[in-house]
């Protein structure tokens, strides 16, 4: 028995092959991720929250109240009509783009190590690029759905949603977060890839885009240092190379077994804002090979469920937005992982649900939220994956 929510009905129905709404393999490895993140972020955080605050938990209260929220905003986005989004997806990137533009204005937008991100409204701060992460999947999804598949010759038909694309990599590279700019080009690449458009238009655009990403990659000191601490991080081991460096020691200290939850000492001072984007290296020293494995595992089991119910789809937009949104999840894990193993420069990409930062925690509950609600389709015929790209 399923609840289905019309754009003027509220009914229940049932049907043999219906997705449930909220798929409970789906669900169970959400709620899993969630209990495991806010445990490795009580153990990562509080020594750096008693240094700071004299408060060791500090980290981990803030983030359970915003997880409270973000469960809250899950329910809400899985129950609220797809189409109602659509019709008022104009409106959602009209608030968007005032919150980004907020970022720009003194007395509300709030910098940190040189980047113009967050605004700070009644004391708490948030980071509005994070909703460009799921308002550009839903946009992209909409504009993209319309062809079904189908691209006629005209190339025109590509402009509306590379556009959109486009436009927002350059509002938040302008925030000096050019990790999250290139991280929109590469979620724009998938959902292309997804909905069929032609391979010629790959290469055309990767012809554009990276001399341009390069160019804009040197112009900042900081990123040159990013790129040089990756090469080679011993160069300067007590200054850029550091974070990485002290990453892949806890890594490599954990073993197989790793030294026990809450006896990790890297974390004690020795990797710079170890509650965020380097928290997985606190869970490769404490957990060891083995609890790496199995969160990665939990990771892995997360995308190929969503694309799983992607597959099932036959309403393309439902399908690109399942797609779209389980992409958005992973990619932020493998590139977190990757930059904490030393295999990518230093980013400002978060671990989703681990860690610490109530914007990123609540967006992907957000995301979670809105496959799960894509996710009522019965299970039949739809588009493929592999039916995606065409030369």
């Amino acid at each position: 028995m399923t609840v289905v929510i019309g754009r003027n009905s509220f009914f229940v129905e049932q049907s043999n092959d219906e997705v449930s709404r909220f798929d409970p393999i789906l669900l169970g490895l959400v709620i899993l991720l969630l209990v495991v993140g806010l445990g490795m972020l009580l153990s990562a955080s509080w020594f750096r929250a008693e240094q700071l605050y004299r408060q060791p938990l500090r980290f981990v209260l803030r983030q359970a109240l915003w997880a409270v929220a973000g469960c809250g905003l899950c329910a809400a986005a899985a129950l609220v009509p797809l189409g109602l989004i659509r019709r008022h997806l104009k409106y959602l990137v009209l608030g968007v783009a005032v919150l980004m533009g907020m970022t720009f204005l003194p007395g509300v937008s709030a910098r940190y190590m040189g980047a113009s991100r967050w605004i700070i409204l009644w004391g708490f701060s948030f980071q509005p690029s994070e909703l460009v992460k799921v308002l550009l999947v839903i946009h992209l999804a909409h504009l993209l759905s319309k062809r079904e598949g189908e691209f006629p010759r005209d190339r025109l038909y590509i402009v509306p949603p590379l556009v959109v694309a486009v436009l927002s990599s350059i509002i938040v590279l302008f925030q000096n977060d050019y990790s999250t700019a290139i991280f929109l080009l590469i979620l724009t690449f998938l959902l292309f890839f997804a909905a069929g458009v032609p391979t010629r238009y790959f290469v055309r655009f990767t012809a554009l885009i990276v001399p341009l990403g390069m160019i804009a990659l040197f112009s900042r000191e900081h990123r040159v240092r990013r790129i040089t601490a990756f090469l080679n991080p011993s160069y300067d081991p007590a200054g850029s190379g550091f974070q990485v460096l002290a990453a892949r020691r806890a890594l490599a200290e954990g073993g197989p077994w790793g030294a026990g939850i809450g006896r990790g000492v890297r974390k004690m001072g020795g990797i710079p804002e170890v509650q965020s984007d380097f928290i997985f290296a606190v869970l490769g020293e404490e957990l060891g090979f083995f609890g790496v494995f199995l969160v990665l595992l939990a990771f892995l089991l997360f995308s190929l469920r969503g694309i799983a119910l992607a597959r099932r789809q036959e309403d393309w937009f439902r399908y690109l937005l399942i797609y779209g949104l389980t992409m958005s999840i992973t990619i932020q894990a493998m590139i977190n992982v990757a930059v904490v193993a030393g295999l990518l420069p230093a980013t400002g990409i978060p671990l989703p649900f681990f860690s610490s930062g109530g914007s990123s925690l609540v967006v992907t509950m957000i995301m979670c939220g809105l496959i799960m609600n894509a996710a009522t389709q019965p299970a039949s015929r739809g588009p493929r994956l592999w039916e995606g790209s065409r030369v």
